[in-house]
């Protein structure tokens, strides 16, 4: 009763009348997040809530995340209602948005949205606030270089949380400050992109028309590969939207190989929020060096 009340509350504020909740539904898929479905006198809608003292100022970074994707106007992504605190509870309020069909050209379109986000750039790497990957702060100090960034704002801080955990073996260190001297020269020399930053299977969905729908943000301006990387960690993706991508918007030769790469960060991080079982998938990768 008192979350359908806080959300009639943020309801009325936003829309400056009465907003009656008539029902609402559980929908699962969060792991850090209670997501509803609430139906009321002024349609229909999407609602999140979870703790603002564990969270600060999640969906606050959230909302502004899918701003700068919605202002991009390239994938599309929900839209925010409105979002604030209520008593011990954080909410995020978004459109309902019904799951339709794939289209047969879904993968294409996808991957051409994807590559128009990508095209917008800035001159330096990073963001002009820090937000969040999955439950942890995820840091966007701008940098000059890609590796700079790579290395401090995304490897470093997990790195440093999974030692401070005991999850780290001094010879991993060792081999991730071999790997710092050689991302100039692994990574291609491009300008920092617009990326969605959390780009796995669980983050997109398809629209009431068969459209893809981006949600879930971790926006920053950082190397394009990071977001397909990320697209091949957990499958999900077709084969068609990488030789479309491709034919949009050209990666350098090796791209594959530079998967695993990109997705030493998204491992790290799950290694610190679900424990030790992920190092294994980082051993492999940084062996190498």
């Amino acid at each position: 009763m008192a979350i359908t009340h806080s959300i009639s509350k943020l309801l009325s504020s936003f829309f400056n009348e009465n907003v009656d909740v008539l029902s609402q539904s559980p929908i699962g898929g969060g792991s850090i997040n209670t997501a509803l479905k609430v139906e009321t006198n002024k349609g229909i809608f999407f609602i999140k809530h979870n703790s603002k003292h564990l969270y600060p100022a999640m969906f606050e970074k959230e909302a502004l995340g899918l701003k700068i994707l919605g202002d991009a106007n390239t994938v599309r992504v929900p839209e925010v209602i409105t979002f604030d605190d209520v008593g011990e509870d954080s909410f995020l309020i978004l459109n309902f948005i019904e799951s339709g069909n794939m289209t047969k050209d879904f993968w294409d379109l996808f991957a051409k949205n994807l590559v128009a986000l990508h095209k917008n750039t800035n001159k330096n790497f990073g963001l002009n606030h820090d937000n969040y990957i999955g439950s942890l702060k995820q840091f966007n100090d701008w940098e000059n270089s890609w590796s700079d960034f790579f290395r401090e704002q995304r490897l470093e801080v997990q790195l440093k949380m999974a030692r401070d955990s005991s999850l780290l073996e001094r010879s991993i260190v060792s081999a991730f400050e071999r790997f710092y001297k050689r991302i100039d020269e692994i990574f291609p020399n491009e300008q920092p992109s617009l990326v969605h930053g959390d780009l796995w299977s669980g983050n997109f969905m398809v629209g009431e028309k068969g459209e893809p729908i981006i949600i879930d943000p971790a926006v920053y301006y950082g190397h394009r590969e990071m977001d397909l990387g990320m697209s091949q960690l957990f499958g999900g993706f077709s084969n068609e939207f990488y030789n479309s991508y491709n034919k949009y918007f050209p990666l350098e030769k090796g791209w594959q190989k530079r998967m695993d790469y990109c997705n030493l960060y998204p491992l790290l991080v799950h290694v610190n929020l679900f424990g030790g079982g992920y190092m294994s998938s980082v051993k492999s990768i940084i062996s190498r060096f």
